[in-house]
């Protein structure tokens, strides 16, 4: 328990060196660029990146920022630390902290053509530790563009549409001939009937 509490004391220390002088300049680069997240790659200095420009990897690693350290792709592996870097993250008032261990294309091994004529490119993975962070600040806000949905009719009868109501709409009435035989329109039910005299509200038996 004791060693425990010293290599958490000694990871806080090590990875505030680690922030200051290796992962700070890939966030500030990243910020400004306009983003407002960041995510990075951490390699061992023996690692060599060589993609083919032809061929790159289509898994979006391209957005990574790479930072090539055996200290700190060593310190990343246990997940005790990766928690206590993470603790410290939060203190800093970041957000949307990821830690862990990925898959990272480093060169490419072969090109297979595949049914169609369509390359298939395969790329050497290997597993390095890697950080995703965000400091957006209005992350919570709708990023969807409301629009106003107005309500349209749809019409395939040409003598219908030239009608101004749905109650007018049922008035045209086309025969089997296909002449038109169009019907007088008719009074609505909260109308009363033409000619004839109804009794007040609230008289009816």
């Amino acid at each position: 328990g004791l060693l425990h509490e010293l290599s958490n004391e000694g990871a806080r220390q090590q990875f505030e060196l680690f922030l200051e002088d290796l992962i700070m300049p890939q966030m500030v680069q990243a910020a400004q660029q306009g983003d407002r997240e960041c995510h990075i790659v951490m390699l061992t200095d023996e690692d060599v990146v060589d993609w083919d420009d032809e061929y790159p990897p289509q898994t979006g690693e391209e957005e990574a920022h790479i930072i090539h350290s055996n200290h700190m792709s060593r310190f990343f592996k246990y997940i005790e630390n990766r928690d206590v870097a993470k603790q410290v993250l939060k203190e800093r008032g970041l957000k949307k902290i990821r830690l862990g261990i990925e898959g990272y294309p480093t060169y490419k091994e072969k090109v297979r053509k595949r049914p169609g004529g369509r390359p298939e490119v395969i790329y050497n993975y290997v597993q390095r530790p890697f950080l995703r962070m965000s400091w957006e600040k209005e992350e919570a806000r709708s990023r969807h563009v409301d629009f106003q949905c107005v309500k349209s009719k749809s019409i395939t009868n040409l003598a219908s549409a030239a009608a101004d109501t749905p109650q007018d709409q049922g008035m045209v009435q086309q025969q089997q001939d296909g002449t038109l035989n169009v019907i007088p329109p008719q009074p609505s039910p909260s109308e009363p009937y033409p000619g004839m005299q109804l009794p007040p509200e609230g008289d009816v038996d």
